[in-house]
């Protein structure tokens, strides 16, 4: 589902030593040899996996030959834009030669390249005070836009070939920052000198660690400090009990905060992509906990981390295992005949679809209203995911997953990874590798590396069927459990919540999902991306919100350009939504649970701690 954005950085893997201790040449050739040492295991346990799985080696499953190769021979077959290309790249280049030499003889001179707003690489100062690294910083600057301009400008490609182009071209310039290497990071050069060099140490011990986590073939970046967080201890702690679980799921239901309740429960559809805890890191930022406070009877799906033993489970097992065996264990448990029902991304998706099966089967009754958060059910637009998504690559990533049985995560993490690499990938690297610190604990990040596998057999049916035949939108397009469903007869009244900066579900393509609906629609558009700007409550006073009454018009920014701005959270405009029109009145408080229906374990369950991958000492 969704990747997060990185918190601060930069906290010490081990307390400051003073000069004499870091300058030490016994420890530092002891840790070095130990280094070593480690070094020499990797790589022949590499070796040993390469042997037994030949397939297992790097292929072009994503076409970057074929893609660049066509590129550069339409590149270099129009020389007179080539020629121009160069020669606004000389030009930029003197200009910035002849500020350099104004600001050496002291004379004030403008920058020639500077770095976009939001840009964290270059934040140290000496990289605008320092003559050597301003020149630096704007030679690569120069560079990164000449190349990127001249890739992405290229005539003559189709659509899906200039996308990947331009993505991976952007891909290249950023591993090649000067930020992320020693000799040309401030920042780097002065911590190896006040530390003689143990911060390299350090930072390749950390690199071996992710390494040896990825089992010596693949290096997994630790974007926090995993041992800072326990499930049910400091995260995911809103207090609850397992009411139900089958193969698939645990079915969550949430202890009252209030004497009085709405009468309708709640049900979260969380996505299988990654844990459904997003919604309940810690009190403070639980949308769980808030709903719960504001007189929800709040369940939730928890999602198994699938093994091979689930490869043939298909997007229909999801939906019957999933939302529906949901709807009739809190029927069974709340007496109540319907339900208000959230989806978010991927589980958004499930939702719509049982909406349409529901239809079809004339038991739309079941759900009284729908919430949709980040979800696309019209996969024209997917953004930059579509990038990793053509026939090539579905048939690639099916010959894998055959292998094995699933998806593992991680592949699916480094996919939503390299979308921010600047965030997300390369701040770690010099964290973690050149500064030598352990990633700072941050929440948010655990969760994002808390990955999950994708059954083969359902992850292949979403891919071709919602992204490759963007089926969902034809009537009969898809058939779930021997049902062809049409989510154009859906009249579910439903609520949906997109947001402004979403690289993975972009709030256009969302907005057409939203008018394939037949009922009443709401949409609302909130500020930031896939994850902040879902996770926004509203004591944080942060980012804003769009709304806007009547008829959705076809044209997104229309839309747009007639809603009201709002200030801070979406949160209390979707409660008094769901509560004014669908909550039912109020109830006594529930408990967790029933006669027909015993608690099995506390909350946050047992489902939710399978992990996907080995921790460092399990690989040790």
């Amino acid at each position: 589902m969704a990747q997060a954005r990185p918190g601060a950085q930069g906290a010490p893997t081990q307390p400051p030593q003073d000069a004499e201790a870091a300058n030490d040449p016994t420890a530092l050739a002891r840790q070095f040899t130990e280094l070593a040492q480690r070094s020499s295991q990797l790589v022949a346990r590499f070796f040993e996996r390469t042997a037994r799985d030949p397939a297992g080696i790097a292929q072009d499953d994503l076409g970057l030959a074929r893609a660049f190769g066509e590129a550069l021979t339409r590149l270099w077959g129009d020389p007179v834009r080539l020629a121009q290309a160069q020669m606004n790249l000389w030009q930029d280049y003197m200009q910035l030669w002849q500020s350099t030499w104004l600001r050496a003889m002291g004379l004030q001179a403008a920058p020639v390249a500077t770095p976009t707003q939001g840009d964290k690489r270059f934040k140290d100062e000496l990289w605008e005070n320092n003559l050597l690294f301003d020149y630096l910083k704007q030679s690569y600057l120069i560079a990164a836009r000449h190349t990127h301009g001249a890739m992405a400008g290229v005539e003559g490609l189709d659509e899906a070939t200039r996308r990947k182009v331009e993505f991976f071209t952007r891909q290249y310039i950023d591993a090649l920052a000067p930020t992320n290497f020693a000799l040309t990071n401030p920042e780097v050069l002065r911590e190896t000198l006040s530390s003689g060099g143990r911060n390299l140490l350090d930072g390749l011990d950390n690199l071996l660690d992710d390494l040896e986590r990825g089992d010596g073939s693949q290096l997994r970046i630790s974007m926090t400090d995993r041992t800072q967080f326990r499930l049910g201890e400091n995260i995911a702690v809103t207090p609850g009990k397992v009411v139900f679980q089958n193969e698939l799921m645990q079915l969550l239901q949430y202890a009252p905060a209030t004497d009085k309740v709405l009468r309708r429960p709640l049900v979260i559809v969380p996505p299988w992509i990654n844990k459904y805890y997003i919604l309940d890191l810690r009190e403070k930022n639980s949308f769980i906990r808030w709903a719960v406070s504001q007189g929800h009877t709040v369940f939730v799906l928890s999602w198994v981390n699938p093994d091979a033993t689930l490869a043939d489970r298909g997007f229909d097992d999801y939906m019957r295992l999933g939302p529906l065996a949901a709807l009739d264990a809190v029927r069974e448990i709340t007496g109540e005949p319907d339900a208000n029902l959230i989806g978010y991304c991927l589980g958004g998706t499930l939702l719509a679809c049982t909406l349409a099966w529901l239809q079809a089967r004339g038991e739309a009754g079941r759900v009284a209203s729908a919430t949709f958060f980040t979800t696309m059910l019209d996969f024209s637009e997917p953004g930059e995911l579509g990038v990793f998504i053509d026939e090539a690559q579905v048939e690639a990533l099916e010959r894998r997953m055959a292998r094995r049985g699933y998806l593992e995560g991680h592949e699916m993490a480094a996919t939503f990874n390299m979308m921010r690499a600047n965030d997300l990938i390369w701040s770690f690297v010099v964290n973690n590798y050149l500064l030598g610190r352990a990633p700072f604990p941050f929440d948010l990040l655990y969760w994002n590396s808390d990955s999950t596998r994708m059954p083969a057999c359902m992850h292949g049916f979403y891919l071709r069927n919602m992204y490759l035949r963007n089926a969902l939108r034809e009537p009969g397009g898809v058939s779930l459990d021997g049902v062809p469903i049409d989510v154009g007869e859906v009249r579910t009244p439903s609520y949906f919540l997109s947001t402004m900066e979403d690289h993975i579900a972009p709030w256009q393509s969302t907005y057409a999902g939203a008018l394939l609906f037949s009922g009443p629609v709401r949409f609302t558009l909130a500020g930031s991306g896939h994850i902040a700007g879902v996770v926004n409550p509203p004591a944080a006073n942060k980012y804003q919100h769009w709304t806007a009454e009547g008829e959705l018009p076809a044209d997104p920014q229309q839309w747009l350009a007639g809603a009201t701005q709002q200030p801070g959270s979406w949160w209390p405009h979707w409660h008094a939504w769901v509560s004014e029109g669908y909550g039912g009145g109020e109830v006594a408080a529930r408990t967790p649970g029933s006669a027909a229906h015993p608690p099995l374990e506390d909350a946050p369950g047992s489902y939710v701690k399978a992990v996907a991958e080995p921790s460092v000492a399990e690989a040790k």
